[in-house]
């Protein structure tokens, strides 16, 4: 009897004519391996190539240790990184979104993972993407200790890419900063951001496709209007930190997604509202123009973008002066933005902008 079975035996498929290389792969894990030695610190055991990744925690240093976790990515902004051809900096912004998230409560990240899924490995963009995390881990204090490169065709597109992280860090119990001690009179203290950072690109695009810009335009320096748009996020680990070795800091918010009315009122107890006054800060030209050329009203601007600050502080009003010269000495260039205060019922927001 002759089998209904097609005989498949003339044809041998292969993991690539799937659209996988592997060969491709081990040969960025090889770039990787030495990209991420640079970022090392004392404490790691082995290095990138394994199944998952070792550390040695400084316990000889703390007396009730905390660990701290974070996962973020860097969303839409990666579109734009493609349109623009800018795969240098977004690494950088990986790191930021988490280390800082962790960095708010006060802990020192130590330990960093990423993710990398494209449609179609390539190697030179690929290293561009991973130098990107290492120099943003150096810049962080952490240490890049793995994570994962994933070619899928199929479920993106040959030239997109997502990237995602995880950062580790550790704070002594006693010493978290959860805004639990922040009291009417405490002083806001705001850290300038380098532009939009990595939240509301979706926003941006559409500002992008409605406005008819183009990102090779000249606009700000003698850069391109795409070059400034994909300025990459500040990494505030190493100032902050010198700040809370000398001084108490009794709430930080990172100025993420939700702009500066959302992350603050996030670090303030009940019944307290906080006020800023916009006078006291500068708002960075690409921010400048997504409201100009989008039209966008005060109240979606600051529930959006970080407008100008990264990073907000909040001290005790006697803490101010030392507060700002050792963030001048950390080369910050700090502004007191607003003052916390009893709450008014009247007021639907908790942050309030003069």
């Amino acid at each position: 009897m002759r089998s209904n079975v097609a005989d498949t035996r003339a044809t041998s498929l292969g993991y690539r004519d799937a659209g996988v290389n592997i060969d491709l792969g081990n040969q960025l894990v090889d770039r990787i391996r030495a990209i991420a030695s640079r970022t090392y610190r004392p404490g790691v055991l082995g290095g990138v190539g394994g199944f998952a990744s070792l550390f040695r925690l400084p316990v000889d240093r703390y007396r009730s240790p905390v660990l701290v976790t974070a996962a973020d990515g860097v969303g839409t902004k990666l579109r734009l990184a493609v349109e623009t051809s800018s795969y240098e900096t977004v690494g950088i912004d990986l790191v930021a979104m988490c280390a800082n998230d962790v960095l708010v409560h006060g802990a020192e990240p130590i330990l960093f993972l990423d993710y990398l899924a494209m449609g179609r490995l390539e190697l030179s963009k690929a290293q561009m993407v991973i130098e990107g995390v290492a120099r943003g881990c150096e810049l962080a204090g952490a240490s890049l200790v793995g994570g994962e490169c994933a070619e899928m065709p199929g479920v993106y597109s040959s030239e997109d890419f997502d990237l995602a992280g995880f950062c580790l860090g550790i704070v002594e119990e006693d010493r978290i900063v959860n805004g639990a001690e922040v009291h009417p009179g405490d002083r806001i203290v705001g850290l300038p951001s380098s532009g939009l950072h990595s939240n509301g690109f979706s926003l941006v695009r559409k500002i992008l496709e409605v406005s008819g810009a183009s990102l090779s335009a000249p606009f700000d320096g003698g850069k391109s209007l795409g070059q400034c748009l994909m300025t990459p996020t500040r990494i505030y680990v190493g100032s902050v930190r010198r700040v809370m070795e000398e001084v108490p800091v009794k709430g930080l918010a990172h100025i993420t997604g939700g702009g500066l009315v959302l992350n603050l009122a996030r670090v303030l107890p009940a019944g307290l509202c906080a006020r800023l006054d916009r006078r006291h800060w500068t708002i960075p030209p690409s921010i400048r123009w997504a409201r100009e050329a989008g039209g966008i009203e005060d109240r979606e601007m600051f529930r959006t973008f970080n407008c100008g600050i990264g990073m907000a502080l909040v001290v005790s009003a006697h803490h101010v002066d030392d507060v700002l010269r050792a963030l001048g000495d950390a080369g910050e260039a700090p502004a007191v933005i607003g003052e916390v205060r009893l709450a008014d019922a009247r007021h639907r927001d908790q942050v309030l902008i003069d």
